[in-house]
């Protein structure tokens, strides 16, 4: 298993009641911006992540989003040429290049290549389609969004592995003259992860291109449900997905007290939480999700990434945010923040506490990637960072010692899809649904 540490690098100086009042963290104004805070966070940021190296884990990940303080990864490839230098042995996981949004995808490849050699291979390269929001920001047509992300994934793939010059005519971008003379130092290409919240589009084209499937903390009904259609597609294509196939993502806060620990972790509903990173009409754009997509999401029982939820479908009807209550709508955020605890899409507590349900969610979907997701909000550098050396010095060795009993096996202990399947053979399970019976979630 490879375990990983991810973070949004949220604007942590913020005050909360902007937030509120906007209603979500996009569109809230950038005259808040401390030029110092700021500098003092993007270097913090880049601490954290080589003192995740020095405790243990595997990778560190990193995202983008764009004018929103919700996350101050703006231009995430800046920050991953910076870990290339810096860190020695942890992977570089990008969560990902925004493809429909970034409008150049040579660029993208040229970047992406540069990183993968001064960081010697250690490069894994996740795609996007971007939030619904990141269309409004970068004046996208959230329409063809899939059609943009398909075309400069392919784009990028051919740049990465035919020999050059040569030009490209496709629909939506031309070039005269393809020949990068940065390529990845991984052959033929670096590996990728692909990261989706419950999208059937994306978890059947990751296996048909064998890419593992990173899911982004939704509930483990829905997960499994998930694995089982990618693990059918897979059986169709003719080979058995494994733990390789799939990684998860979940926020996990640790303390040295389950108390401490709580009462930290409510950083995880600072400003609304996931579902205020925008507002329904931002979010879900028109055209942006198919029909199955969004049939898909009215099942989520709540506090999915990024606030896309049943909850957020619904509030795109009716508006029952009293931006005015503030206490009132802290009460209501505080028991959101319970139930999604029930639910093990958020887990909180000391190393022991944290261990246990861990263990709990690996045994029934099994990935052979888990990604821990740092606290948000207005937790010092001293919380943080406890929690980082709690993770490591006591959370992942549980993890790991578990994660071998369940022969979980992580994309770089077993290459996703080199295990064939004859034709007409039927597929090994990939989820335990019986320990999920058993965790009697709500």
């Amino acid at each position: 298993m490879q375990i990983a540490h991810f973070t949004e690098r949220p604007v942590r100086y913020i005050p909360e009641e902007p937030v509120l009042e906007n209603r979500a963290f996009f569109g809230v104004s950038n005259k808040y911006i401390d030029r110092d805070k700021s500098a003092d966070d993007y270097n913090y940021y880049l601490d954290e992540a080589c003192y995740c190296e020095e405790v243990g884990f595997d990778a560190v990940a990193l995202n983008e989003h764009h004018g929103n303080p919700f996350c101050s990864g703006n231009v995430l490839n800046i920050e991953a040429a910076i870990l290339a230098r810096i860190t020695s042995k942890v992977k570089i996981v990008l969560i990902g290049n925004p493809l429909p949004v970034v409008k150049h995808p040579l660029r993208v490849a040229e970047e992406l290549a540069t990183i993968d050699t001064i960081s010697r291979g250690r490069l894994v390269s996740g795609w996007v389609r971007g939030a619904g929001s990141e269309q409004f920001f970068n004046n996208a047509n959230p329409a063809i969004n899939r059609e943009l992300f398909n075309e400069a994934h392919e784009f990028i793939m051919q740049a990465w592995t035919r020999e050059g010059p040569w030009r490209y005519e496709g629909k939506h971008f031309h070039y005269r003259h393809v020949n990068p003379w940065v390529l990845p130092y991984q052959k033929p290409t670096p590996q990728q992860w692909i990261p989706g919240v419950l999208s059937p589009e994306t978890v059947l084209w990751c296996a048909e291109k064998q890419y593992p499937y990173l899911g982004l903390g939704t509930a483990l009904g829905p997960t499994c449900d998930l694995w089982d259609m990618y693990a059918d597609k897979a059986a169709e294509l003719g080979f058995q997905c494994g733990p390789e196939n799939f990684g998860y993502l979940l926020p996990v806060f640790c303390a040295d007290t389950d108390e401490k620990a709580q009462d930290l972790g409510r950083g995880f509903i600072f400003g609304g939480g996931q579902n205020a990173f925008s507002r329904p009409e931002h979010t879900l754009p028109p055209g942006y999700n198919s029909k199955a997509a969004i049939r898909m999401l009215a099942t989520q029982p709540g506090g999915s990434w990024l606030g896309v939820s049943k909850a957020k479908l619904m509030a795109s009807q009716e508006d029952q945010w009293d931006a005015a209550a503030f206490d009132a709508l802290r009460d209501k955020l505080k028991k959101g923040y319970d139930k999604v605890q029930e639910n093990l899409q958020v887990v909180v507590g000391s190393p022991e506490t944290c261990a246990k349900k861990i263990c709990d969610i690996l045994e029934v979907i099994r990935p052979g990637v888990f990604t821990v997701f740092a606290v948000q909000g207005n937790v010092s550098d001293a919380d943080r960072m406890n929690s980082v050396k709690l993770l490591g010095e006591q959370v992942l060795p549980v993890v790991r010692e578990f994660a071998a009993k369940q022969e979980l096996t992580g994309p770089f202990d077993q290459v996703p899809g080199q295990r064939k399947l004859a034709s007409g053979t039927k597929r090994d399970p990939v989820v335990n649904r019986e320990a999920l019976e058993k965790l009697n979630l709500p």
